[in-house]
């Protein structure tokens, strides 16, 4: 099983690039039993898209 410190770092490459399938597993394994790493998961998902909203609207 992943460490809280290894699946924050997947979460934030998985921003970047497509993990691979034994990464994946990895990662969805410990997302099933770490609710702060979800919410982690969910941040920086969220911090994502404002991010591309904000480069979309800067843009204009």
């Amino acid at each position: 099983m992943l460490t809280c410190r290894q699946a924050t770092q997947l979460l934030s490459e998985k921003q970047d690039r497509s993990l691979f399938l034994r990464e994946q597993s990895n990662l969805q394994l410990h997302l099933l039993a770490c609710r702060s790493c979800r919410r982690y998961g969910k941040q920086i998902k969220s911090l994502s898209q404002l991010a591309k909203a904000f480069r979309h609207v800067d843009q204009e």
